[in-house]
Parts: structure tokens; sequence; C-alpha cells
């Protein structure tokens, strides 16, 4: 038994307090998607086609736009992100899309893709070609 007495007065246990492992997050490519129906990402972390990673926190995310002409922006206190891409908003799967994704803190991480990612998925996959961070 657990000796916080805020555990014991929620009914909180060790077996519920967890982190989240591989088969929970789904790799899609071009972003991660967490299953699990109550997974939340903490950060969200920008992997791009060099090898830099940049990493924000959704506490910190204010507004996120689409546009499909211009991608995905995203402002992060005094930062804006913009993900330019294909298929952004399509549905990859049944209820799975990028932007619905980050707007729900489902996507724990997305990466630019590496040449020749465009043929090798199916016509509604979203491929990320540049993220801005200015």
């Amino acid at each position: 038994m657990s000796d916080s007495i805020l555990d014991r007065l929620t009914g909180r246990t060790e077996n519920q307090t967890r982190m989240v492992d591989d088969q929970e997050l789904e790799d899609l490519q071009s972003f991660g998607w967490l299953r699990g129906v109550r997974d939340r990402a903490i950060m969200l972390e920008l992997r791009h086609r060099n090898g830099n990673i940049t990493c924000y926190g959704y506490a910190w995310l204010e507004k996120a736009e689409f546009d499909p002409s211009e991608g995905i922006t995203l402002y992060f206190g005094g930062k804006t992100v913009r993900i330019i891409g294909q298929h952004l908003n399509s549905m990859v799967r049944d209820n799975i899309s990028l932007f619905a994704g980050i707007v729900r803190h489902k996507v724990p991480w997305i990466r630019e893709s590496e040449f020749g990612d465009a043929a090798s998925g199916p016509n509604n996959a979203t491929i990320i070609d540049d993220i801005q961070v200015k």
C-alpha cells in the first residue's frame, strides 16, 4: 500500500501509476500516436531530417491552426512552429490524423520525411516535408 495520504484518499494504487510503453505507442511513419484512451503526451518532439530534435511542452501550446495550403502552425509561448507537408489533416486510419492528434495531445513526436518516404506509403499517408521553428 502507498504511504501517500493523497494516494490513499483518491484510491490510487501503484498499479494505476504507469508509464507509456511501446505497445501503447504506434509509429505511423511521420508521427507517433498514443493509443490509450486516457494517454496524453506531455511534450511534442520535433525530429528534424538533420538529426536535431526540438521539444515543446503541450502546456505551452496556445493555438493551433490548419490551412490546407499553408500546413499546420503551432504557437508555443512566443515560438511559432510550421509543419509543411501533405495530408496533414487526412485520416491515416479510423479517427487518426496528425492535426486532430496534436489538438488532443495524442502525438508525442513528428518527423520530417526522408527522401523516398512519399513513395513507400499509401496515397493518404501523412508526409512532413519541413518543420520550421521561428
